[in-house]
């Protein structure tokens, strides 16, 4: 059972918001830089010189649909976890008036956990079963562990994935806009590409307390191999 206590809810709060944010972009940039990456990649191996045209088209075609496959993940994401909240606080509700005598045990035991002696633990656990709807917010946090969820979280998480998605993917299929030919825009976009993924590894890992140097190398190396991949195997079938 958690004991933790936060003594600043309002902070905690911005704090969860932001994190949630930042895990959405950090979803959408990483798929949206690397799939398109791989796809114009791919896409160069195979069609002739004047192919251009047709990896600005496949690739904007793929980051439409990918940014609405992604977006959709994280809606239904954010969708299923207020439903399973909601179930969780039905079934607190349940318990509260049909099982009264165990949820004040429960309450008792939390109270017993964080140092309180048994005349408090009594007198804490009557105060606050005193409102029903507060004794159940408090059972969910502290019994089950889980933060009443933002409303609003499933469409604010399509919208951030899917956005960041087509941001990201836009970045390696833009160099073939201002060349000729296939293999001039890739080899535009592996330098793009690359540095940016660099960058992106670089921040994604001060952010997650990884070696931010490591971090980023890995995931510019991983951008590089899904690309390096997608083109060998083109070239591969069209010999």
């Amino acid at each position: 059972m958690d004991t933790h206590l936060h003594h600043e809810p309002i902070h905690t709060e911005e704090h969860l918001q932001s994190s949630e944010m930042l895990r959405d972009i950090v979803i959408g940039m990483s798929d949206g830089l690397t799939v398109p990456f791989a796809l114009a990649a791919g896409l160069s191996g195979a069609v002739g010189a004047d192919g251009t045209s047709i990896i600005i088209i496949a690739g904007i075609a793929e980051i439409a649909a990918g940014s609405i496959a992604m977006g959709l993940g994280g809606y239904l994401a954010g969708k299923t976890e207020q439903d399973h909240y909601n179930s969780e606080e039905r079934r607190e509700y349940y318990e509260v008036d049909n099982l009264r005598d165990r949820e004040i045990a429960e309450t008792k035991e939390f109270f017993a956990n964080i140092g309180l002696s048994p005349e408090l633990q009594d007198k804490a656990t009557e105060e606050i079963a005193r409102d029903k709807k507060n004794w159940v917010d408090f059972m969910m946090k502290y019994e089950l562990g889980l933060d009443k969820p933002d409303p609003k979280r499933a469409r604010k998480s399509a919208l951030n994935i899917g956005f960041s998605y087509i941001v990201g993917g836009i970045i390696p299929l833009s160099p073939y806009f201002f060349v000729d030919t296939p293999l001039d825009g890739l080899k535009l976009s592996v330098i793009v590409t690359l540095i940016c993924l660099f960058i992106f590894g670089f921040f994604k890992s001060k952010m997650t307390g990884v070696n931010v140097w490591w971090g980023a190398f890995r995931v510019m190396m991983i951008g590089a191999a899904a690309a390096g991949a997608a083109f060998g195997v083109a070239k591969l079938i069209e010999g």
